[in-house]
């Protein structure tokens, strides 16, 4: 049994949202994975009346495709789509039963505007929570476009592509053949990236907020709910809901809450805002802002050339994770250095890995890979882990893990992939050589806020500059979550925050 009595009820429940009949080709050999493929197909069409069944030889075995009767264009898994790819799936089920996605007529259009042959495949690991995004975005451009196919690939399941591409990050797209892109991405970059540009005119015609939160984070979440709950009109422009708890797979502190999982909060998030009356405007990325002294407007202006008008501003921007800055790590990027253990790790089964960092992430990011590479050598520049004691007496249990303290990586080296890095020791200054097939960074965050230069005052890490009540050097605009001097970077704070920088903006709203 692939479903346990659990996921088979959660997966009726979605399952009964179908609205017309659903053929599952499953093209199977006599391996373990295609048994396991035969059965999950036997459990679903039990669950529901639309969906078909039928064994067919498909371009890769095994794989699953997805179709309407009479068609033969689909959507095609290749590998068991379980995992984080597993909420994929059941959407491209509904999808392709005829439910409507939930994106913007806009889009819509856009998708349908594409003229030529575009064959995606996109390389997973069904541990990768940054994956989903991607693999969805073109699943159902394939479903809304007939030039547009899509095969999703798990890539533990076909080594030998991965290995034959030099795949070393995932998601890993390639369109016709050519690689396309790599790392997490949203519908509108796709988009964009085809020449299929967008007209920002319906953005610009949005009207006067009251409150706008840039970023979709807890933080942005938090602020956005308060606001809306105060009745006035609120808006939210953010590139993706979740920010970085997308790219965490454990949460363990967050209060009340035993423990989650990053992508399933971020979920979470993003319901409970919609739950309110409030201006969701995503995946859109924000270019500057200015105060009109003469109106007391905030005008934020997005890449994409739109204009939207606020009387106040939250700034919930979030952070993204440091790069190290040494020789050899952009030039290895995606080829072996990599930021997110749970996406990539698989990548990297049985081979010798790095970990630079000893915080709470590099930590835990060792001990998951602990489990899948051969060796881990964790490296922490100063003369002991920074990690909670708890993470640090999990990985002393790890038997194929060394930790490297007082030491400082110098460079990354290889050919067409990462071969070894070098790093010094810091009290006698010798240089030594570590031979690794990956380096996992994980060193801390960078705020996300270069985009604000001579707008806000922020200190000499780029973090904005806010009072006890959110405020920052510019009237009407406020600022919450890591992007700002908070003292503490945890979910819980950057939410608080939030809550605090909506009162803060209803307060002045009040007052002007």
């Amino acid at each position: 049994m692939i479903l346990d009595q659990d996921m088979k009820q959660q997966t009726k429940t979605y399952l009964d949202l179908m609205e017309g009949e659903v053929v599952l080709t499953v093209s199977a050999g006599e391996d373990a994975l295609s048994k396991k493929m035969l059965e999950l197909a036997h459990e679903l069409r039990e669950l529901s009346p639309k969906i078909h069944f039928e064994e067919k030889k498909l371009a890769r075995t095994p794989s699953m495709q997805l179709s309407r009767p009479g068609e033969t264009h689909g959507v095609v898994f290749a590998g068991l789509p379980m995992g984080q790819e597993y909420s994929s799936f059941i959407l491209a089920l509904l999808q392709t039963s005829g439910r409507p996605p939930k994106v913007e007529p806009h889009i819509i259009e856009r998708i349908k505007q594409l003229e030529g042959t575009y064959r995606f495949e996109t390389y997973v690991s069904l541990s990768c929570h940054n994956c989903p995004d991607v693999v969805q975005a073109l699943n159902m451009m394939s479903l809304i476009n007939p030039r547009v196919s899509h095969t999703m690939i798990d890539g533990a399941a076909f080594k030998e592509e991965v290995e034959a591409k030099g795949v070393m990050a995932v998601p890993a797209v390639f369109l016709n053949g050519e690689m396309f892109l790599s790392g997490r991405t949203t519908i509108e970059e796709i988009l964009e990236k085809l020449g299929q540009k967008a007209d920002p005119s319906f953005l610009s015609e949005k009207g006067l907020f009251d409150v706008l939160v840039i970023g979709g984070g807890p933080s942005g979440a938090s602020a956005a709910i308060y606001a809306a709950r105060k009745g006035i009109k609120t808006g939210v422009v953010a590139d993706r809901f979740g920010g970085q708890v997308q790219d965490t797979l454990t949460i363990e502190n967050f209060i009340s809450v035993k423990s989650t999982e990053g992508p399933k909060l971020a979920a979470m998030l993003e319901e409970h805002v919609r739950a309110y009356e409030v201006d969701i405007m995503a995946p859109y990325r924000v270019h500057s802002l200015t105060r009109q002294e003469e109106e007391g407007l905030i005008y934020v202006t997005l890449e994409n050339g739109a204009t939207l008008k606020s009387k106040t501003v939250i700034i919930a921007t979030g952070a993204r994770w440091r790069e190290l800055g040494v020789p050899g790590e952009a030039q290895f990027k995606n080829k072996g250095v990599a930021y997110c253990a749970h996406c990539d790790g698989p990548l990297f089964t049985g081979k010798d890995v790095a970990v630079i960092g000893g915080g709470n992430s590099g930590i835990e990011a060792a001990i998951d890979l602990a489990g899948l590479a051969r060796h881990v050598t964790v490296l922490e520049f100063l003369p002991e882990l920074k990690a909670d004691t708890i993470l640090q007496e999990r990985l002393a249990k790890q038997s194929n893990v060394t930790v490297l303290t007082n030491v400082a990586t110098q460079s990354i080296e290889g050919e067409d992939r990462v071969q070894s890095l070098t790093y010094m020791e810091r009290d006698t200054e010798t240089i030594k050589k570590l031979n690794v097939d990956g380096v996992f960074v994980q060193i801390g965050l960078i705020p996300n806020t270069e985009w604000l230069e001579g707008t806000v005052e922020r200190n000499r890490f780029g973090e904005i500059i806010v009072d006890a009540y959110g405020k920052t050097s510019l009237p009407g605009v406020f600022a919450a979550g890591d992007c700002t001097n908070i003292p503490y970077k945890q979910i819980i704070t950057s939410m608080g925050s939030g809550a605090t920088a909506a009162l803060a903006a209803f307060d002045y709203l009040i007052r002007q």
